[in-house]
């Protein structure tokens, strides 16, 4: 039966941004199916975790509101969340206590940062919890786990994807093809995947010269000397790949304090932290203003009524890959659970397997394809590119999701 004629899909999301929102009558002995959530709810990551945790309750919302799932009796979704903290061990120590405190979960996701999702996907694979996120390390689905289900492009991917595309518009824009390169990162799991391809192959076979090349442990303390070099080295643009928004700010007061910003010298981010509001209110309007950040996904064209819905019900200005990817997530554990008949987690991750979707929740996902190949990586999984542009995010890329053309900045 082909995905889209499947009777408890059509039941259970009936299409994106459309679902309906009537409650139904709850068989009497339905139990609920937990799902599990693991995020950043404290610490430098926090913002990310309150914004995967948005995008996860609304889901859950809608899925309760449109009747449950059906193959089991109308049964309400939970969801269950836990704080990853501030580093591994408190991430990991989180998947330790879920899986400890509710044996029942049939599902989840999480824990936003590359470095925690290979903690917390430790424990869930050992659990034999199906277990999906949005964090780009390729070694997290780099180590022959069978639960483990990486929606996002890998950094790798998105490395040697992402460069290409960006030179391509600098030449396009300006008639000059950038060769000088700055690159600015932290050292956590998903940067160091993504500049492994750069610093193997992609430099050179882009005819780029990396004039600077920092790496740094968060938080960032002072980014003087980072910026120092920056500013002496003088490169076509930067790379810039910190991993929370404290560092992002410091490193654009930096820049602007050494003539270096608004656009004087272009900024390439990765990751959604780099598109949050208060980037923008901390740092300035003029400073952020045609910044652009590869990332895995965010509301574009098409997906309009349901980012107008998450604004409404958070206050949030926009919808970010950290909200949509959640929702998203939680929308495939149900869609998996609807089509077991079944909580069990075994049967829900052979669903999961067996997934070839292109429309409901597929469409929230780049490449509007869901299908994950034998390593748990999502197949045709496409990046997204958005930018700063007059204050507010747009997206840029891919052409079938665009808002607004990208700009390069010009000095």
């Amino acid at each position: 039966m082909d995905a889209k004629d499947h009777p408890g899909r059509r039941a259970l999301l009936g299409g994106i941004g459309s679902l309906p929102l009537v409650h139904a009558t709850r068989a009497q002995a339905a139990k609920d199916v937990i799902l599990a959530m693991i995020s950043p709810l404290s610490g430098p990551w926090a913002r990310e975790g309150e914004l995967q945790r948005g995008g996860a309750e609304m889901a859950v919302d809608d899925i309760n509101k449109a009747g449950g799932i059906k193959s089991l009796g109308g049964a309400a979704v939970r969801l269950l969340q836990y704080d990853a903290g501030d580093s591994a061990d408190k991430a990991k120590d989180a998947a330790q206590r879920l899986v400890a405190q509710h044996p029942d979960v049939s599902g989840g996701f999480g824990a936003w940062l590359s470095t925690f999702t290979l903690a917390v996907t430790e424990v869930t694979e050992r659990a034999g919890i199906p277990w999906f996120t949005q964090s780009y390390s390729d070694l997290i689905t780099g180590r022959g786990f069978h639960y483990v289900f990486q929606s996002s492009p890998t950094a790798v991917d998105q490395a040697e994807k992402a460069l290409p595309s960006i030179l391509a518009l600098a030449e396009h824009s300006t008639g000059r093809r950038p060769r000088k390169i700055g690159i600015i990162a932290d050292n956590t799991a998903s940067s160091v995947s993504f500049l492994r391809p750069i610093r193997d192959h992609v430099l050179r076979d882009l005819e780029l010269t990396a004039v600077v090349d920092e790496v740094f442990t968060p938080p960032l303390s002072d980014a003087t000397t980072l910026i120092q070099h920056v500013r002496s080295a003088r490169p076509d643009f930067l790379l810039a790949l910190p991993s929370n928004v404290g560092d992002d700010k410091m490193i654009l007061d930096k820049m602007a304090e050494f003539g270096l910003g608004g656009g004087k010298l272009p900024v390439i981010g990765n990751g959604g932290h780099w598109a949050t509001p208060e980037l923008m209110h901390n740092a300035g309007k003029e400073v952020v203003q045609g910044i652009m950040i590869i990332t895995a996904a965010g509301a574009g064209r098409g997906l309009e009524d349901i980012e107008r819905r998450y604004m409404t019900r958070t206050g949030e200005p926009w919808m970010l890959q950290e909200p949509v990817m959640a929702y998203g997530h939680i929308m495939l554990l149900a869609e998996a659970v609807e089509r077991a008949g079944s909580a069990d987690p075994a049967k829900v991750a052979a669903q999961i397997r067996a997934f070839d979707l292109r429309d409901g929740p597929a469409k929230l996902f780049p490449g509007n394809h869901v299908k994950y190949d034998a390593a748990g990586r999502r197949v045709d999984a496409e990046l997204m590119i958005v930018q700063w542009q007059n204050g507010r995010i747009v997206t840029t890329y891919p052409p079938e999701m665009q808002v607004a053309p990208a700009i390069w900045p010009k000095a």
